[in-house]
C-alpha cells in the first residue's frame, strides 16, 4: 500500500495505510484479468495519489490490465471559459495515460478509460465542451460523470458539487 497523506475533509475520509495492513488475503485467481474500473488521480495540497501511488498499489499481485479514470476535480483549466475547466482533467488524465504506456510504472494500461465531467444542464451548450473532451481525451474519453446527489442536510452535500434541489 503506498503511503499517501492524510487529509479529512468534509466528504472524504483519510486513508489509513495502518488498518489497510493489518490484513493480507490470498490472491484467488491470479490470472484473471481485471480491469479497474473507478479510480482517482490527484495531486491536491496535503493529498497526492498520482501515478506512482496506483502503480503500487495495482502491483498487489492481481492480473489489473487496465484503469479507468473517474472525473474528481483534478487539474481544471485555471484559465478560459468556466464550463470548459473540467477538459484539463482529461488533458492532465491522459497524460498519465501515455506515461503508464511507457511501462515504467507496470504493465497496467493505466487511465485506459476516462470518465470527466461536463456541466449537463447547460443543454444543447454543451456540445462543444464534450467535443472537447473527446478531443483532449486522445481516444481515450468515455463519458461524463454528473453528480446529482442532494439532501437537505448541508451536513451530508458535496460542496464540490452545485446541485440543487429537484435535479
Amino acid at each position: 500500500m503506498s503511503s499517501r497523506c492524510q487529509v479529512v475533509s468534509a466528504t472524504h475520509f483519510p486513508v489509513r495505510d495502518e488498518w489497510l495492513s493489518q490484513t493480507s488475503e490470498e490472491i484467488l485467481e491470479p490470472d484473471l484479468p481485471i480491469i479497474d474500473p473507478h479510480h482517482h488521480i490527484w495531486d491536491r495540497p496535503n493529498w497526492r495519489y498520482m501515478i506512482d501511488d496506483i502503480a503500487q498499489d495495482l502491483a498487489s499481485g492481481h492480473n489489473i490490465i487496465a484503469t479507468v479514470f473517474v472525473q474528481c476535480h483534478s487539474m481544471h483549466r485555471a484559465n478560459g471559459p468556466e464550463e470548459m475547466a473540467p477538459v484539463g482533467e482529461t488533458e492532465f488524465v491522459n497524460g498519465v495515460a501515455a506515461i503508464g504506456a511507457s511501462g515504467l510504472y507496470g504493465k497496467q494500461r493505466l487511465c485506459a478509460g476516462i470518465v470527466g465531467h461536463a456541466n449537463l444542464t447547460l443543454g444543447k451548450a454543451v456540445k462543444p465542451i464534450l467535443e472537447a473532451h473527446i478531443q483532449a481525451g486522445g481516444g481515450r474519453f468515455r463519458g461524463i460523470r454528473h453528480i446529482t446527489a442532494w439532501d437537505d442536510d448541508d451536513r451530508l452535500i458535496n460542496k464540490s458539487y452545485s446541485v440543487k434541489k429537484g435535479l
